[in-house]
């Protein structure tokens, strides 16, 4: 990966913010909710990506699906693309991510790069969805409602992520494709679609506190995107983040090895600095602090926590079942 020239990004998109949606400023990590589209990567390297996820040994080995998402790749990016995980683990691809979502990221794990969610059609498939949506507008015209079909179920449903922030990349030539925009619910329950990103541009959003959905792409013959998940680089911001959405679809194996050793390396951090201040505190013979140190406990053991209870036993997983949001789906219209 060269960033020279594999990065595309030119200039900052449009941001939409949590208060622009109803949020108020202590829900999140970040004042931005979602960006409007922006070039990332170079038509090359997308190229590269997509020579990544097609390989067999991705493909048989790292497909999973659930209730909400039909196809996805998880989990591939560290062993078998070496480009895609270093192009998202670069500096520069980090300071981007970092600078649009008004807070330091960093990619949240290994298994959380890259991941894929994959909708494909024949050209017969897409030539008919593309007809359908013209008798639509025709019939819109002329005032007759054509009501909605199996093709206006979204590709992936209405939830709320694991992790703070995505940034969703396409994959995909967009020509022709109608819908593939992001689905919004604000916190007046009101919905906002945000543009679908075209070839090598993304989106980021604070997936983690906002719920959405993926509108299904019609007249196209596939809409692939990848999304890397992240989470803030200090230690000593707030971490929300949970395994609800990813456990069912996931090797649990290298899910829960990523997840541990985040969790415990921030407590690593954390108790560090307690320790260092307190030690700070005798040395210059002021009074033990109670009432801070008693603070610092009972945060550590929340977050320690919630830490076991997202780590759950293997068996008691339920695989390929998400938990749903009971919204009606946002129609795809021409």
């Amino acid at each position: 990966f060269v960033p020279e020239k594999h990065l595309a990004f030119k200039e900052a998109p449009k941001v939409l913010t949590m208060q622009d949606i109803g949020y108020p400023e202590n829900v999140g990590v970040s004042s931005v909710a979602v960006t409007q589209p922006f070039e990332l990567f170079s038509h090359e390297a997308i190229q590269i990506m997509r020579s990544e996820i097609f390989r067999p040994e991705v493909t048989e080995n790292h497909t999973f699906s659930s209730n909400i998402a039909a196809s996805q790749l998880r989990g591939y990016a560290r062993d078998h693309a070496s480009f895609t995980y270093a192009a998202w683990n670069h500096s520069e691809t980090i300071a981007i991510v970092s600078k649009l979502a008004g807070v330091d990221l960093i990619p949240w794990g290994d298994y959380e790069i890259g991941h894929i969610n994959l909708s494909v059609k024949s050209a017969e498939q897409a030539k008919a969805e593309l007809d359908t949506i013209q008798r639509k507008r025709v019939h819109a015209d002329e005032g007759i409602d054509m009501g909605s079909s199996e093709d206006d179920t979204p590709i992936v449903g209405w939830h709320r992520d694991s992790y703070p922030f995505v940034c969703v990349l396409m994959m995909s030539d967009c020509t022709n494709m109608v819908g593939g925009e992001t689905a919004l619910r604000t916190a007046t329950g009101e919905v906002i679609r945000v543009r679908g990103p075209t070839e090598g541009c993304a989106v980021i959003l604070q997936g983690r506190y906002i719920t959405h959905q993926a509108l299904r792409a019609l007249g196209a013959k596939e809409r692939i995107t990848a999304v890397t998940s992240w989470r803030p680089r200090s230690p000593f911001l707030r971490d929300d983040s949970e395994l609800r959405t990813v456990r069912p679809v996931s090797d649990l194996n290298e899910l829960y090895y990523d997840f541990y050793e985040y969790r415990l390396g921030i407590m690593e951090q954390r108790i560090r600095r307690a320790l260092e201040d307190m030690q700070a505190r005798r040395q210059i013979g002021k009074k033990f602090d109670t009432n801070g140190n008693k603070s610092f406990l009972a945060e550590s053991t929340a977050f320690m926590t919630h830490t076991n209870q997202e780590i759950v036993e293997e068996d008691q997983v339920c695989r390929g079942s998400i938990e749903t949001v009971d919204i009606p789906d946002v129609v795809v219209v021409g």
